[in-house]
């Protein structure tokens, strides 16, 4: 599996962005997707995930409701909805997918990673 996220960029705060990660192969619908992110200097850390059919979601404590994620599988895509963004949401954001049904705040969970896309939320 190959993935490719994109859509980051610069918002200001309080503003909205959805990144979407595009999955190469014909398995996509049997993995759990997950998203973290990475801010400079920072270790990665967990944002969220999303079982294969969508039926259950996972969200890191932190966020409060602020982000939302789906899928598409007919599309091989899955999504990253962000609102109420912060100056400390600035981040590379980076998707994965593990060949596990369960939803996992783990990195090692995940069995391939994107190359990630850069938000940056101004204040």
């Amino acid at each position: 599996v190959q993935l490719q996220a994109y859509g980051g960029g610069l918002v200001q705060a309080g503003g909205s962005l959805r990144l979407s990660c595009a999955a190469s192969g014909r398995t996509f619908g049997s993995y759990t997707m997950g998203w973290f992110r990475q801010a400079p200097g920072k270790e990665r850390e967990f944002v969220g995930s999303i079982t294969w059919n969508g039926g259950y979601t996972y969200y890191a404590d932190f966020l409060k409701g602020r982000f939302t994620i789906s899928r598409d599988n007919a599309k091989n895509t899955v999504y990253l909805q962000m609102n109420s963004l912060k100056p400390e949401d600035t981040a590379v954001y980076y998707c994965a997918a593990a060949s596990k049904e369960r939803n996992s705040r783990s990195p090692s969970w995940y069995d391939y990673w994107g190359q990630g896309t850069l938000v940056t939320v101004s204040s």
